[in-house]
């Protein structure tokens, strides 16, 4: 096995393990065997690789770190305000930070939450401790790689036109950054697993992921309208509920040593952005035996669940779902309420997609009158409840059972595209057509029931949207490829299908300049939606 350059980085920190009672050496084995895996490890994501047997080695990971440098150039903007260090940095961490918890969130919370370790390591003489330390520092050492791909380009702007000091101080508040949001998401899940058990406390998870996604995406929004434009600045009226915001602990923190400011405020906030995480960080790894006992609750199965009713009205949907179709339909929409790694990895984006409309929309709110609002075309941002569906759809193809897929094989069906058809519509029907009516019934009540052509025609395009991004992937049977924790960001498909999502809202845009356009182009996304769905096989 490779000695890996951040194993040999690890050992300066050698005697730090020692005094926090974790065997080093074994923990470094350990970190050495996970790093020699993710090499190893069949990419499900990068399809082209996976056939190609005999390529050499490479950690797939790697190559979607150039997605995160596209994501880090957003930071730049924001490093040539005028030099109002609160404003600036408060607006940049937050949008850092969220980058980072949704990754954290989505691609890595299965790695902190394996059961695997604690069943090959249980018989072996290896304490919790050094379990856990070697669990975290394997997501930490990723979740920095993901931090230096995002960061690199702004630390060289900054180092330009702001100065080391500058720089420094920006790379140093990254490196706290990404403690706080790792202890912090740890600390959540001990707090979930202390007092909850089996299927209920798994469902409770995916909720607080959901939670947390939003939680960033609305935090991302206050920070911003903590400040008020003024004369061209940007000042703050200092208020008790800006300490629960991270990002503004860094904002003072740069405001306090680099910008002179000596308000309490500020002195507060500089403080928290030091030992906010250092004492995170502290408690988890204090609480860590306690997290491995309880993570042993995830393989409980606890509760009776109830036979479902539902079916009768699926029974009767025979345009939608044919008679070939139902038992895979069924089966499709099963395994997306019971399979814990898909929701793990899709549910977040859930809430993510029904908040990013609203503010998209409240943006707009923030420049006109209510009565200029409800007359405007702001409702568009409608359509960027599509971003679900590119990820969603490919995650379909997943499964932790995956080896369970050889039934499709011996299955009385003609067709096996029949699979995926059902499937694709289970998570219409499952996921995406609530989130579809729930973002419609508050959009109809801002802007009136004038909107429902409108409305129509967003749904249409969507369901073009799901076909679209089933051709574009690998059309692998549901559910019957494994699941990649690490690699599902780098995607290079789901970029790319992100980008047909404003070629829909420009031929909606078009459309409201003709007379009766959208009622028009409604019925046309309808007639090519019949006739593209009726091709997938």
């Amino acid at each position: 096995m490779d000695n890996f350059f951040v194993l040999r980085l690890l050992d300066v920190f050698k005697p730090l393990f020692l005094k926090m009672g974790v065997d080093y050496m074994t923990m470094r084995r350990i970190l050495q065997v996970k790093l020699t895996m993710d090499q190893r490890r069949k990419p499900t994501v990068f399809n082209q690789s996976r056939k190609k047997k005999d390529k050499p080695e490479k950690n797939e990971f790697f190559k979607s770190l150039w997605m995160y440098g596209f994501f880090g150039l957003m930071l730049i903007p924001f490093l040539f305000l005028r030099d109002n260090y609160l404003f600036q940095v408060s607006i940049l961490f937050s949008i850092f930070m969220f980058i980072i918890m949704t990754t954290l969130i989505s691609d890595f919370s299965s790695v902190l939450l394996d059961l695997r370790d604690k069943s090959v390591l249980a018989t072996k003489p290896v304490n919790s401790k050094t379990v856990s330390m070697a669990k975290l520092l394997h997501v930490t050492i990723y979740m920095l790689y993901i931090t230096l791909a995002t960061t690199l380009i702004p630390l060289l702007v900054s180092l330009f036109f702001k100065g080391i000091l500058f720089t420094l101080l920006f790379l140093v508040s990254f490196a706290l950054a990404d403690i706080f949001i790792i202890a912090f998401t740890a600390l959540l899940y001990l707090f979930i697993l202390k007092y909850f058990d089996g299927e209920k406390l798994k469902d409770i998870i995916n909720y607080v992921q959901i939670a947390l996604t939003v939680g960033m995406m609305i935090g991302y929004q206050v920070v911003a309208r903590s400040f008020e434009l003024v004369n061209l600045d940007y000042t703050i009226d200092f208020a008790w509920w800006q300490l629960l915001l991270p990002p503004m602990w860094f904002g003072g923190l740069f405001d306090v040593l680099l910008g002179g400011g000596r308000s309490i405020g500020s002195m507060i906030l500089t403080i928290l952005a030091v030992l906010g995480p250092v004492i995170s960080i502290i408690v988890y790894l204090k609480m860590i035996p306690d997290f491995e006992r309880n993570l042993q609750k995830l393989s409980s199965q606890t509760g009776k669940k109830k036979a479902s009713n539902k079916w009768k009205v699926f029974r009767s949907l025979h345009m939608l779902v044919s008679k070939d179709e139902l038992p895979f339909f069924r089966f499709a929409r099963i395994m997306m309420k019971n399979e814990r790694d898909f929701k793990l990895k899709v549910y977040p984006s859930l809430g993510f997609a029904v908040v990013v409309p609203f503010v998209f929309m409240f943006n707009s709110y923030s420049i006109m009158s209510f009565e200029e609002f409800a007359a405007s075309r702001s409702y568009l941002s409608m359509y960027s409840i599509m971003l679900v569906i590119p990820t969603s759809v490919i995650m379909l193809a997943h499964s932790g059972s995956h080896k369970g897929s050889w039934i499709y094989q011996v299955a009385p069906v003609k067709q096996l595209g029949l699979i995926n058809k059902a499937a694709l519509k289970a998570f219409l029907f499952q996921l995406f057509l609530p989130l579809f009516l729930l973002v419609s019934v508050m959009f109809s009540f801002l802007f009136g029931l004038r909107i429902l052509d409108d409305l129509a025609a967003v749904l249409f395009a969507a369901l073009i949207y799901t076909a679209v991004c089933f051709l574009a992937g690998g059309k692998e049977l549901a559910f019957s490829q494994p699941f990649d924790a690490v690699q599902q960001s780098g995607d290079i498909k789901v970029f790319l299908l992100f980008l047909v999502i404003p070629v829909f809202v420009g031929l909606h845009f078009l459309a409201l300049k003709l007379p009766f356009g959208v009622a028009g182009y409604a019925i046309l996304m309808f007639a090519v939606n019949w006739g593209l769905w009726k091709m997938l096989k």
